[in-house]
């Protein structure tokens, strides 16, 4: 056998693998960034690139922070502070007043694809929650008055505080009376607009509350007896991740809305905690849990009720922060990265031909080509092996 033939071959190989292995779409994959951080808008984007995000998610965006992915390949969602949803709801000008220092000098050099107005503003900010569609609608109109048409605007909810329940998923509903009041009607506006549903969601929250979920499933630890079932929609379910995603489908449905994109806005497994009892808080689960979701998701396998899955998914977040002041979570480090932007995790967030156990899909390729024909030199025969 040629050495030529050889190479080849293993080209042929190398570029089989690089072939979607599903025709649904593939979510972006993105990270959260707040401030204040040490890092840099310079950092910034220097750490999404090397780590092979999609997009980022910038809380209380600062100008220079969108300026930094000018001319890039990364999609942005900005997310605003709930004080803004009253002085955005006044008038059409004061949203037009907004975009034009935030938004308008930077897009469509950077890919803005999203504004959320305000973040679990409907159990962090109550009082507020009146503002919040009339700001959203402020801020379609504004956008369509200057002629863009490609961003979204929606608000982010949460998990736990927005669903009556999540097993069975066909069973979960929204919260009333923040469901007739103002879910609704934003369904309603989501829908016409062409926009995306916005919702936190962390399994490492739903498993700390449910003492009989299996920890694996949390983590998307593929076992024999690891899963759910659905009686009433007839799915089985193999993870917490999906369970979830799936009954903010049924509550939408529920509500009379079935064809709305759904964004998971934060995502995420601790990687510390400074309460003696989050044992499960830990590096190596935080690993495992990041690794199963990037595989999920890349995979475009979707959820078990919708084949598309979630649109996008940003893991909460991009830098450990030493304060996290306002959250409950303050006490628990989540980023992918240490403040001083090492890695945490050896992890391609790309998913891009490489396997995320660690090993090189084009070595392995490589390897098993000189297999094949160290066999067939040496006069064997053989049936079938598997990596």
């Amino acid at each position: 056998m040629s050495l030529f033939f050889l190479y080849s071959l293993t080209l042929s190989l190398y570029s089989l693998s690089l072939l979607p292995h599903s025709s649904a779409a593939v979510p972006l994959i993105g990270a959260t960034y707040s401030l204040p951080s040490s890092a840099t808008p310079s950092d910034l984007s220097a750490s999404v690139s090397s780590l092979g995000l999609d997009s980022v998610l910038l809380d209380s965006p600062d100008p220079s922070a969108v300026r930094a992915f000018l001319f890039s390949n990364t999609s942005l969602l900005l997310s605003l502070n709930n004080s803004l949803a009253p002085s955005l709801a006044a008038n059409r000008s004061a949203a037009a007043s907004w975009l034009s220092s935030s938004v308008v000098p930077f897009f469509p050099r950077a890919k803005i694809s999203a504004i959320s107005v305000g973040s679990d503003l409907l159990s962090s900010s109550p009082d507020l929650s009146p503002f919040l569609l009339p700001a959203m609608r402020n801020l379609h109109l504004a956008l369509t008055d200057l002629g863009i048409r490609k961003i979204q605007v929606s608000t982010t909810f949460s998990f736990l505080n927005t669903l009556t329940s999540f097993f069975p998923p066909s069973s979960a509903q929204f919260l009333e009376p923040a469901s007739s009041n103002v879910i609704a009607p934003l369904l309603q506006f989501l829908r016409d607009t062409n926009s995306s549903f916005l919702i936190d969601l962390y399994p490492y929250n739903v498993y700390r509350t449910r003492s009989e979920i299996p920890l694996g499933y949390a983590l998307f630890q593929e076992q024999r007896f690891n899963f759910r079932d659905d009686l009433v929609t007839g799915v089985r379910y193999r993870n917490l991740f999906d369970m979830m995603v799936d009954a903010v489908i049924c509550a939408m449905v529920a509500s009379g809305y079935d064809n709305i994109p759904v964004v998971v806005a934060e995502t995420g497994w601790p990687s510390a905690s400074g309460d003696p009892t989050e044992a499960d808080a830990n590096p190596a689960y935080a690993e495992l849990y990041l690794r199963g979701l990037v595989r999920h998701l890349r995979s475009g396998i979707g959820t078990p009720l919708r084949k598309e899955g979630v649109a996008e998914a940003y893991i909460y977040e991009l830098f450990d922060r030493e304060e996290k002041q306002g959250r409950a979570n303050q006490s628990r480090s989540w980023g992918i990265l240490y403040p001083n932007m090492t890695s945490k995790y050896a992890i391609d967030f790309s998913g891009s031909f490489r396997d995320l156990e660690g090993g090189d899909l084009v070595v392995k390729l490589v390897w098993l080509v000189v297999l094949i024909f160290g066999v067939l030199d040496n006069g064997f025969s053989f049936g079938c092996f598997v990596l």
